[in-house]
């Protein structure tokens, strides 16, 4: 099992990670794709591939540095040629904003082509999309994959009904990869990786930038700061550790939070970079 990280910044524009949230993962010839951040498409195509050849998508959660790229992902697939239907699964209001994009968002296209290619697949039934609202789970011939639901402000009174946030947990050949999306430690992100090969995991601020922006909420309720990723893997028995969704930082930045992560975990760590691979 093979994870391309292909987006590993956040919204705020920072050369060195410029494109956003987005992961693929390789078993045999499968491709799954776990979120559409910006710059997907083009990731994929530095890495020689095509999103016209994944075998299901996934998406965390429905902020826009996590899916702002999905229509782009879809129609590329469409004028590209594919014709085999495609999975994809988010939280309530996946299906909605699938909708809104081939209804809306690029119906004017969709008429375009239509009219010079009549006999082209009809886009609506080429994308096969299911909400997650609750315990979920799909098993194929090569991969079992599940859900739980994870904090990502949920603790602050947002309502899950509203903002539901998943996070995924991938069974392939005898691995265990836990992806945690934006998350603070919770039952559900605890589950995911418990006894894992390997977590994802966004890590966004270090001590000192949390005493500067003021942003106590942000690390207790929203996304994980260095002071708990690493308590976060340790506690669920983590064999490596993968952080992305870094806030642009100085170099110096970037030397505490590897520092303040290793204070509580000790296995393998990775400091995510747009196009890295790790084998699971």
């Amino acid at each position: 099992m093979k994870l391309h990280l292909l987006g590993t910044g956040t919204p705020i524009l920072d050369n060195s990670h410029p494109a956003t949230s987005s992961f693929l993962v390789e078993i045999g010839e499968e491709k799954l794709l776990f979120d559409t951040g910006r710059g997907t498409t083009m990731r994929l195509l530095e890495k020689g591939m095509s999103p016209v050849d994944l075998s299901a998508i996934f998406i965390t959660h429905l902020h826009y540095d996590h899916m702002c790229d999905l229509g782009e992902v879809l129609m590329t697939i469409w004028h590209n040629g594919r014709t085999e239907p495609l999975a994809i699964y988010g939280p309530t209001g996946t299906s909605e904003i699938v909708s809104t994009l081939l209804n809306q968002v690029f119906a004017r296209d969709i008429y375009f082509t239509k009219f010079f290619e009549p006999n082209s697949i009809d886009v609506h039934k080429l994308f096969l999309v299911t909400d997650i609202a609750s315990a979920w789970q799909q098993v194929s011939d090569n991969w079992h994959i599940r859900t739980e639901k994870v904090n990502h402000g949920n603790s602050l009174g947002l309502s899950e009904e509203e903002w539901l946030c998943l996070g995924y947990r991938l069974h392939a050949e005898g691995k265990v990869l836990a992806i945690g999306g934006d998350a603070v430690a919770c039952d559900g992100l605890s589950k995911l990786a418990a006894n894992a090969d390997a977590l994802v995991l966004s890590c966004y601020l270090v001590k000192e930038e949390i005493i500067r922006l003021g942003s106590q909420n942000l690390v207790e309720h929203v996304i994980a700061s260095s002071q708990q990723a690493g308590k976060i893997a340790t506690q669920a028995n983590v064999k490596t550790l993968i952080l992305t969704h870094f806030r642009k930082k100085s170099s110096e930045f970037m030397l505490a939070l590897i520092r303040e992560v290793q204070a509580d975990f000790s296995g393998q760590l990775y400091i995510g970079q747009d196009l890295m691979v790790v084998s699971i």
